[in-house]
C-alpha cells in the first residue's frame, strides 16, 4: 500500500481549475495539475483495502489495479506505475480526463466523503508517461495472416484495434469522419479533452501496423458484404448516435437543435475542419439566450460550449427533482449515487431548473423560436396544473439521451439482430452477433454509456475475435 497512516495524515486534494471568467475565453483544457509532491501524498492515502471496491465491477469496468499503481506512485516508480496502468487500460489519458470516476465513489474513504484522488493520479501517470517518452508503438513480432476490419474509431474501436494488432493480426479501421476518435473527437469539447491526445494514440497505433481509412461510411460508401468478403472478422464499434426524440410541439422552429450536431459543429470549428459541405447552417450561441433540455453530460457540454461562444444566458432544464447534497452511504455505497453534482460548465454561470418539464416550444410568425413553455412536475414527473412558466429563448438544445444505433446504412445492410432498444444483439461473453463473421462492442452493443465501458468492451471483444480466429488467445479479458 501507499503509506500505512497516509489516509490519516493527508487530506484529499484535487486538481484546481482556472477561474471561470478566464477559462470561458478559450476552448483549451483548464485544469491545473498537482505537482509531484502533492500527487505522492494523494497516492499515500490509498489504504490497500482487503476488498478494493475501486477496481471491482462497481468501481472500474476496465479493472484498473488502482491500489497497485497508487503504491508505485508513492514509491516514485512512475514508469512501473505506467506499465501497470496500461496493462488494463489502453488510453488512461482519456479516462483520466473524461471518466466520471465511479472508482472514487466506490473508494472506502468515500464513506467519509474523502476518497483517494484516483482520477487525478491516473491522468498524472499517463501524462508523465507521454512526457518521458515511455509510450511507444508495440508492434507484434509475428504475423497471423488474419485480417480484421474495425468499423468506427471511437474508444471501443481503438481499443479493439490496438489489442488485435498487438497479437499479430492485420487490422484496418474504417471511420466515417475525416479523423479518428468518434465522439471523443466530435462530441466532447476540447476544454474537457484536447484532441492532441487522440492524435498521438493514432500515431502510436499506426506504428503498430493499424491502418486507418477515413471518410469511409460502411453501409453507404462501401457495402458490408464487400467488407465481410475481404476480412476474416469484422467488428462494429459505431456508437449509439440516434438521438431520443422528445416529440415536442414546436421543435421544428428555427433555433431548435439536437445537442450532438451543435457539439460536432463546434468541435469541427475548433479543430479547423470544414463543415463537410452538407449545407448545415452554423449553430452559434453568441448573443443569445440559450436553454438546454436535459441534465446529463451532453447537456453540460452544451452549456460550456455556449458560454465560450458568448451566450447571454444559459439555463438548463432537468425534469428530475433536485438531488440531495450528499447520499446515504449505507444504502448506496459502493455504487454510483444520486446526489447534487455541479459540472465545471454549470459552475461557469448556468441557471438550473429542477422538476421542470418542457411542454412546448413557441415561436413568432416567421417560425423563429422565442421561448420554452415549461411546468413543474410531481413525483411521477407529471405536469402540475397551474405551474406553467415561460422561459425566453433564442436557442434550444435537446440533450435527453440516445435511442440506440443509427439503423440506416451499416446496421440495416448487415442484417444483424437488434434488441428492442435499437442496439446490436451480442452478449458479453464473445460479443458475437447473429452473423458469425461480425462482432459488436461499445455503445453500439450496450447503448449510450461511458468511455471506460467502451474501452472494456473493445478489449474483451478483441480477445473473443482472437480466440475465434486462432483457437486461443493471450490477450487479457
Amino acid at each position: 500500500m501507499g503509506k500505512i497512516t497516509g489516509f490519516l495524515e493527508f487530506d484529499r486534494q484535487e486538481q484546481k481549475y482556472q477561474l471561470a471568467a478566464d477559462r470561458v475565453r478559450h476552448f483549451r483544457e483548464f485544469t491545473l495539475p498537482l505537482d509531484e509532491h502533492d500527487l505522492t501524498k494523494q497516492a499515500a492515502r490509498c489504504m490497500d483495502c482487503g476488498i478494493p471496491f475501486c477496481h471491482g465491477p462497481t468501481g472500474c469496468p476496465v479493472h484498473n489495479q488502482i491500489p497497485d499503481w497508487n503504491d508505485l506512485v508513492f514509491q516514485s516508480d512512475w514508469e512501473e506505475a505506467s506499465r501497470n496502468l496500461h496493462s488494463t487500460n489502453n488510453f488512461p489519458e482519456f479516462t483520466g480526463r473524461i471518466c466520471p470516476a465511479p472508482c472514487e465513489e466506490a473508494c472506502t474513504l468515500n464513506l467519509e466523503n474523502q476518497p483517494v484522488a484516483i482520477k487525478t493520479i491516473e491522468q498524472a501517470i499517463a501524462d508523465r508517461a507521454w512526457n518521458m517518452g515511455w509510450i511507444k508503438p508495440e508492434p507484434s513480432e509475428m504475423r497471423t495472416g488474419k485480417r480484421v476490419a474495425v468499423v468506427g474509431s471511437g474508444p471501443a474501436g481503438l481499443a479493439a484495434a490496438q489489442q488485435l494488432a498487438r497479437v499479430g493480426h492485420t487490422v484496418h479501421v474504417f471511420e466515417r469522419e475525416p479523423k479518428a476518435g468518434g465522439l471523443l473527437r466530435y462530441g466532447i469539447p476540447d476544454f474537457k479533452m484536447e484532441k492532441r491526445h487522440i492524435d498521438r494514440r493514432v500515431k502510436q497505433m499506426e506504428g503498430e501496423g493499424v491502418v486507418f481509412y477515413y471518410n469511409q461510411n460502411i453501409g453507404v460508401t462501401k457495402p458490408v458484404e464487400e467488407l465481410k468478403a475481404e476480412y476474416d472478422a469484422v467488428i462494429f464499434c459505431g456508437g449509439a448516435e440516434d438521438p431520443r426524440n422528445p416529440n415536442l410541439p414546436g421543435q421544428e422552429l428555427e433555433g431548435v437543435h439536437y445537442a450532438m450536431p451543435y457539439l460536432v459543429q463546434s468541435n469541427r470549428r475548433v479543430g479547423q475542419e470544414s463543415m463537410r459541405g452538407n449545407g448545415e447552417a452554423p449553430i452559434l450561441a453568441n448573443g443569445k439566450n440559450v436553454v438546454v433540455i436535459g441534465g446529463g453530460d451532453t447537456a453540460s457540454d452544451c452549456v460550456g460550449t455556449a458560454f465560450r461562444q458568448g451566450a447571454l444566458s444559459v439555463t438548463q432544464l432537468d425534469i428530475r427533482p433536485r438531488p440531495p447534497e450528499r447520499e446515504d452511504k449505507l444504502t448506496v455505497w459502493p455504487y454510483w449515487p444520486t446526489k447534487m453534482r455541479t459540472s465545471s460548465s454549470q459552475a461557469e454561470g448556468a441557471e438550473r431548473e429542477f422538476q421542470a418539464a418542457t411542454l412546448r416550444l413557441e415561436g413568432n410568425k416567421k417560425g423563429v423560436l422565442t421561448g420554452v413553455v415549461c411546468a413543474r412536475v410531481d413525483a411521477k414527473r407529471q405536469p402540475i396544473p397551474g405551474s406553467e412558466f415561460v422561459m425566453p429563448a433564442d436557442l434550444v438544445f435537446m440533450a435527453i439521451g440516445f435511442a440506440g444505433s443509427v439503423q440506416k446504412g451499416l446496421v440495416e445492410q448487415s442484417g444483424v439482430t437488434v434488441t428492442k432498444r435499437g442496439n446490436i444483439d451480442a452478449n458479453e461473453e464473445d460479443y458475437r452477433t447473429s452473423d458469425a463473421k461480425i462482432w459488436a462492442a461499445g455503445d453500439m452493443r450496450r447503448g449510450q454509456s461511458l468511455v471506460v465501458w467502451a474501452i472494456r468492451e473493445g478489449r474483451q471483444a478483441a480477445r473473443a475475435i482472437d480466440e475465434a480466429l486462432m483457437g486461443a488467445s493471450v490477450l487479457p479479458r
